[in-house]
C-alpha cells in the first residue's frame, strides 16, 4: 500500500528541483517584483492607514547611491566644465582688451607710452608669453538667474580690472625668462590695485628655477598708497616680502634686468635699482623716492616736474641707473644684449656663441694709439673695440663714473667683462664715482663667472679738495675690497701708466698674476710729474737759489725716464712680458680660451661645493 505522504514528499522534491534551475529562478524573481509593484500601487497611503506597520520606503532607501538620479542643478552643468572655461576665457579677454575710456589708460597713452601688453609683445619672442595669475584682479559679476540652483547656471563676468602687475613666463632670444611688468594705467601701480603675492611669487620662482627675471617698472610696483588704509580699514607696518628672495637671486647669479619705462616711485624705484643691470627710457622715464607733491610738503621745493626730480639727467649720471636709452624699444634692445652675455645662473658658464672674427687678427693701429707725448690723451674705447670681437662691445655706465670705462664684450665668442681707465676725463685719475663703477662691474662679473680683461692707464686716485670731499679714498678702498674678495680670473694689459695705491690695487689682486705690458708702459710709486718735486724738494730749492732749478729738474727727469724704460723692468721679471700691441687680441683670445677650458670648470665646481661665495648684494 502506497503512503499518500510519499507522493506529497516526491512532489515537493520535484518542485524544488524545478525551482533550482536558472529559468525557474528568474521567472520566480520577476513574479515577485511584479507582485511587489502591484502591492505598492494598491497599498493605502500612511494618511489613510495610520496603523500600518510597514511604512513606504523613500526613493533614497530603494535606490543604491550609484543609481540615484542627479539633481536638476548638477544635471544642467556641462560635463566638460565648459562653463568654468568660458568664465576664464571671458575674464582673460577682458584683461587683454584695454578700456579706452579709462582715465588711467588715456593718461598712459597720451604720455607716449606703450600699453602693458604692447610692451610684453615688443620685448619677448613672438607668442612666447604665458601669463601666471591671468585672472587675478577685481571681477564684476552678473547673475544669470534669479534662482541659479534651479537651472544650474552660474554668474557671468561682465567687467574685469586686472591687478597692476602682470607676471609670467616667456622667451627672449629663445631662452626661458620670467617677466614682471607694471600696468601704470591701473592705480598708477599702487598697492590698492595690486596683489603683492603675485610680485613675491615671481621673485621666488626665478630663484627656484634659476631663470632670468626681467622687470619693466612703471609706477610704484605695488608700493603703498594711503587709499589702502581706507579700503582695508586699518594701517599696516610697511613690508617688502620679496626683497629677501631678490637678494638671494642676485648673489646666486640669476640675472635681474630692469627698465624704467615711466615714473618709478618708492618700491618701484627700489625694484629696478637693485637689479644687476638697469636702463631708463629717456623720453618717458624718471625715478624718485617720492613724487613732487610729497617733496613739496617735505622740502618746500615747488614746481618740480618728474624729470626735474628724477629724470635721466639726474639718475643716469649719478650711478643710480646704469644706462640711458632713447625710448622703450632701445631699452628692450639693451636688455636683450646684456642677457646674451649672461648664464641663467651662477651655476653655469656664460653662453659662448659662434665667432666669425679671427682670433689671430692683428691690429697695427694699436701700435700708435698711445701718444709718445705723455701728457696727451687718447681714445681708450678704441683699444677695446679693436681687440674685442667685432660689434661685441657693450658699455655699461657710460654717463657716470666717467674716469672709468666698464662693459661686456666677447673674445672668440666667449663673454668677458672689460675694465679700462679713461684718460680723457680727469687725466685718468680714478675718482669716487669711477671706483664705485669698477666695484659694481667686478661683482657683476664674479656672480656670472665672467673673466675680466682690463686695460690699465692709471696715474692713481684723484687728488684735490673736490676729491677729498667726495670720499675718494673711502670708495677707493671699497674697490680694493672688491678686487681682493672676488675670484673671477683677470688679465691685465698695461697700456701706459700704473702708479700708486690705485695701480697696486688693480694690478696685484690675483695670484699668480696674469700681466702683459705695451712698450708705452710706465710705472712706479708716483708719476714723475710731482714725484720729482717731492723726492728732490731740498735739492731743487737749493738750485732755485742759484737760478738753476729748471736745469736740475730737467736733468733729474731725463735720468728717471732712462731708468723707467719698461725693458729694464722686464729684464728683472718685474713685468711678465712686454708685447707688441698689434698682437693683443691674439693673446687675449688665447687667455680667454684657457680660462673657459680649465678655470671655468674648476670655478663651477668650487661654487657647487660651496668653496667660493660670490656676492653682488
Amino acid at each position: 500500500m502506497v503512503d499518500p505522504s510519499d507522493d506529497s514528499k516526491r512532489a515537493r522534491r520535484e518542485s524544488v528541483a524545478d525551482n533550482g534551475s536558472a529559468p525557474a529562478r528568474l521567472k520566480q524573481l520577476s513574479s515577485h517584483l511584479d507582485s511587489s509593484s502591484n502591492s505598492e500601487e494598491s497599498a493605502p497611503s500612511p494618511a489613510s492607514a495610520p496603523n500600518s506597520t510597514i511604512p513606504k520606503s523613500s526613493e533614497a532607501e530603494r535606490c543604491p547611491p550609484h543609481r540615484r538620479k542627479p539633481s536638476s542643478q548638477i544635471s544642467a552643468l556641462p560635463p566638460d566644465y565648459s562653463d568654468i572655461l568660458s568664465q576664464l576665457s571671458k575674464i582673460r579677454s577682458l584683461a587683454a582688451t584695454p578700456d579706452l575710456k579709462s582715465r588711467g589708460y588715456i593718461s598712459h597713452k597720451t604720455s607716449g607710452k606703450l600699453w602693458v601688453r604692447e610692451r610684453i609683445a615688443a620685448l619677448l619672442d613672438k607668442d612666447s608669453f604665458y601669463e601666471i595669475g591671468s585672472v587675478a584682479g577685481s571681477v564684476t559679476w552678473a547673475s544669470s538667474s534669479s534662482s541659479p540652483s534651479q537651472d544650474g547656471k552660474i554668474d557671468e563676468p561682465v567687467a574685469f580690472t586686472p591687478t597692476n602687475n602682470i607676471n609670467g613666463f616667456g622667451r627672449l632670444g629663445g631662452r626661458p625668462v620670467l617677466l614682471t611688468v607694471d600696468d601704470f594705467s591701473v592705480r598708477a601701480g599702487h598697492a590698492d590695485g595690486a596683489i603683492m603675492e603675485k610680485t613675491a611669487w615671481v621673485e621666488r620662482m626665478a630663484v627656484k628655477l634659476k631663470v632670468p627675471i626681467l622687470k619693466l617698472v612703471d609706477g610704484s610696483s605695488g608700493g603703498g598708497s594711503v587709499t589702502t588704509i581706507k579700503r582695508d580699514g586699518w594701517s599696516y607696518l610697511p613690508s617688502v616680502p620679496f626683497l629677501r628672495d631678490t637678494v638671494k637671486g642676485l648673489n646666486m647669479g640669476v640675472p635681474n634686468l630692469g627698465a624704467v619705462l615711466g615714473p618709478a616711485v618708492g618700491l618701484g624705484a627700489a625694484r629696478v635699482v637693485i637689479c644687476h643691470f638697469s636702463v631708463m627710457a629717456g623720453n618717458i622715464g624718471s625715478l624718485f623716492n617720492a613724487g613732487p607733491a610729497i617733496v613739496e610738503n617735505a622740502t618746500f621745493e615747488e614746481g618740480l616736474s618728474l624729470t626735474d626730480l628724477g629724470g635721466p639727467a639726474m639718475h643716469c649720471t649719478n650711478g643710480t641707473i646704469d644706462n640711458l636709452a632713447a625710448n622703450e624699444e632701445e631699452c628692450f634692445k639693451q636688455i636683450r644684449t646684456v642677457l646674451g652675455y649672461l648664464p641663467n645662473s651662477g651655476a653655469e658658464a656664460p653662453p659662448v656663441v659662434q665667432c666669425d672674427d679671427p682670433e689671430q687678427r692683428e691690429e697695427i693701429d694699436l701700435r700708435s694709439v698711445i701718444p709718445r707725448r705723455k701728457a696727451r690723451s687718447y681714445d681708450a674705447r678704441k683699444i677695446i673695440r679693436l681687440i674685442a670681437d667685432r660689434e661685441s662691445w657693450f658699455e655699461i655706465g657710460a654717463l657716470w663714473g666717467r674716469t672709468a670705462i666698464t662693459g661686456l664684450a666677447r673674445l672668440g665668442g666667449r663673454p668677458i667683462g672689460v675694465i679700462s681707465l679713461n684718460c680723457e676725463v680727469n687725466g685718468g685719475a680714478l675718482d669716487a664715482g669711477g671706483s664705485q663703477k669698477l666695484t659694481r662691474l667686478l661683482k657683476l662679473c664674479d656672480v656670472f663667472n665672467l673673466p675680466i680683461v682690463q686695460f690699465l692707464d692709471i696715474p692713481g686716485y684723484a687728488i684735490g679738495t673736490a676729491a677729498e670731499r667726495a670720499a675718494t679714498m673711502r670708495w677707493g678702498i671699497e674697490l680694493a675690497k672688491a678686487y681682493f674678495t672676488t675670484t673671477t680670473p683677470i688679465l691685465s694689459v698695461v697700456t701706459r701708466r700704473v702708479f700708486g695705491v690705485a695701480g697696486n690695487v688693480m694690478l696685484d689682486s690675483r695670484d699668480p698674476m696674469m700681466r702683459f705690458a705695451w712698450p708705452s708702459g710706465q710705472w712706479g710709486s708716483l708719476p714723475l710729474e710731482g714725484g720729482i718735486e717731492v723726492g728732490h724738494r731740498h735739492e731743487l730749492k737749493e738750485a732755485e737759489k742759484e737760478g738753476r732749478r729748471d736745469d736740475v729738474y730737467k736733468s733729474l727727469e731725463t735720468e728717471y725716464q732712462r731708468l723707467m724704460n719698461p725693458v729694464r723692468t722686464a729684464a728683472r721679471f718685474g713685468v711678465e712680458e712686454i708685447i707688441d700691441p698689434k698682437d693683443t687680441r691674439k693673446i687675449c683670445c688665447t687667455w680667454a680660451s684657457m680660462a673657459y677650458a680649465t678655470l671655468m670648470r674648476e670655478r663651477l665646481s668650487d661654487r657647487a661645493l660651496g668653496k667660493i661665495h660670490p656676492q653682488f648684494a
